[in-house]
């Protein structure tokens, strides 16, 4: 597994289940490309007792002669079974002789949304597969997973069927770290520094995928401009195809992610629901559910006098699809956009507000700088109420020691200096949310920057510091 990069915790929770000791039924599920596969492969050595592999947009009789080579690779002999019933009793047979007491037998199911078309019956058949005959052996472990995750939630892991409460485990794959995409790049021997692997994953994010899209002797600068703008750029079509893999009717998903990228902050439950009108149709919470399951859109708290646990903010997080739609989606002919404004006030706004967005992926890395880790913390935003310039803080972290940090997020290409008016305007956000908010803990200003402060008269109001390199740590 010398390709498999961090992933710390996932091997870690697949040692355990292998190890168990019992039947095991695990539901893989995340973003498309963030290398769900690729995962299961590289840990399992693609030695699999059974495996097959739905076909993508595939009809019927395609979908179950992919499955019947994989009865094949075992080996069937038969015709091609009749319903998903016959598959599932010819796949007991050939696997009851592989049960080997002390030794896993492992089923590896992939896209096993693609299985599932119209009135084949396939869940039914698959639930009673698991509960006749694989859950009755402990060394059955059946791994599937797929990249249409409105399906596997309310077909596998939420599901009322069958398969109710079936699973022993489920695996959310998330997207790399700032740590984990280090590694990777590195590996590729391409010589960036930090900096400019932030830059990167400002605009890709931890995509696994994406990043090994990326080619040694370019600059960030070059590489963007290849992977989005070049003619036959390979992320120009990423977009549509992102969606139609994961959600079987993508529409109401575009509807709300269109309402949240118009507002950087986040919005209501209720804003979104009066803007999308039709699509709404009483699923809303279901699909904002699905939506942060995927990692694209992140739920946070808001405060006035107290925390707001149930009155937050619905935000748009995926750094691909944000990038996306700042400056793809409206197709410019430059084929050297990024190269050629890399210097321009709209790229400049860009970075800071991407910065925003990694340190909010970021936060636990954030609290481990900060040394309260170990410590009992909530994290929100706030904005005024009251304040003539409508002052808004993006991060403040409660901490169970009656402190509060209240986060700055500065990026910048070398140290920060804090001006006199940034002083001042930093001091009146402290002001106004003690002021608003009766806030009784002590505040301590917090600067989260690229490259630190520098030191001048005014930066000593600074009372903590958090630096990029913090943020690339584990």
């Amino acid at each position: 597994m010398d390709e498999l990069f961090g992933r710390k915790a996932e091997l870690k929770q697949l040692d355990e289940y292998v190890n168990s000791g019992r039947p095991e039924f695990v539901a893989l599920y995340g973003r498309r490309r963030v290398g769900k596969t690729f995962l299961i492969d590289e840990y399992f050595q693609r030695q699999y007792a059974f495996s097959a592999i739905g076909v993508i947009d595939g009809e019927r009789n395609e979908q179950m002669s992919a499955f019947m080579q994989g009865l094949r690779n075992i080996g069937y002999k038969g015709g091609k079974p009749k319903s998903w019933m016959d598959a599932f009793y010819e796949l007991s047979k050939l696997l009851e002789p592989q049960l080997i007491s002390g030794s896993r037998c492992v089923i590896f199911i992939d896209e096993l949304p693609c299985f599932d078309t119209p009135k084949a019956g396939f869940v039914r058949a698959f639930g009673h597969f698991w509960n006749s005959w694989a859950s009755k052996h402990k060394e059955v472990m059946l791994v599937v997973c797929g990249s249409a995750t409105s399906w596997m939630i309310e077909n596998i892991i939420d599901s009322h069927g069958g398969l109710h409460n079936r699973i022993t485990h489920e695996m959310h794959l998330q997207p790399f770290t700032l740590s984990e995409t280090e590694h990777m790049i590195h590996s590729m021997k391409i010589g960036w520094d930090r900096l400019a692997i932030l830059q990167m994953y400002m605009a890709v994010g931890g995509i696994p995928y994406y990043l090994s899209l990326l080619q040694r002797g370019e600059s960030v600068a070059q590489a963007i401009d290849r992977l989005f703008f070049a003619r036959n750029a390979p992320l120009r079509d990423e977009y549509e195809r992102l969606f139609a893999s994961l959600f079987r009717k993508p529409e109401p998903y575009l509807e709300i992610l269109k309402v949240l990228s118009s507002c950087r902050q986040g919005v209501t439950r209720e804003e979104i629901a009066k803007a999308v009108g039709t699509y709404e149709n009483g699923h809303l919470s279901d699909y904002l559910k699905n939506l942060i399951r995927c990692d694209f859109v992140r739920y946070y708290y808001t405060r006035s006098t107290k925390i707001k646990k149930t009155d937050g903010l619905y935000q748009l997080t995926d750094f691909f699809v944000i990038f996306y739609n700042t400056f793809v989606k409206n197709a410019t002919t430059d084929e050297h956009f990024w190269t050629n404004h890399l210097l321009s006030p709209t790229l400049n706004i860009w970075f800071g507000l991407a910065f925003e967005r990694v340190c909010m992926a970021h936060i636990p890395q954030i609290k481990k700088a900060l040394g309260i880790d170990r410590i009992g913390t909530e994290y929100y935003s706030w904005r005024s109420r009251e304040s003539a310039n409508g002052a808004q803080i993006d991060l403040l972290i409660e901490r169970a020691d009656r402190i509060i940090n209240l986060c700055e997020i500065k990026y910048s290409a070398g140290q920060y200096t804090i001006s006199k008016d940034e002083d001042i305007k930093i001091r009146n956000h402290q002001a106004d949310f003690v002021s608003e908010t009766n806030a009784r803990y002590a505040v301590v200003p917090t600067m989260i920057s690229t490259f630190g402060l520098k030191a001048n008269n005014y930066s000593g109001g600074i009372q903590s510091q958090i630096t990029m390199d913090d943020l690339f740590k584990e």
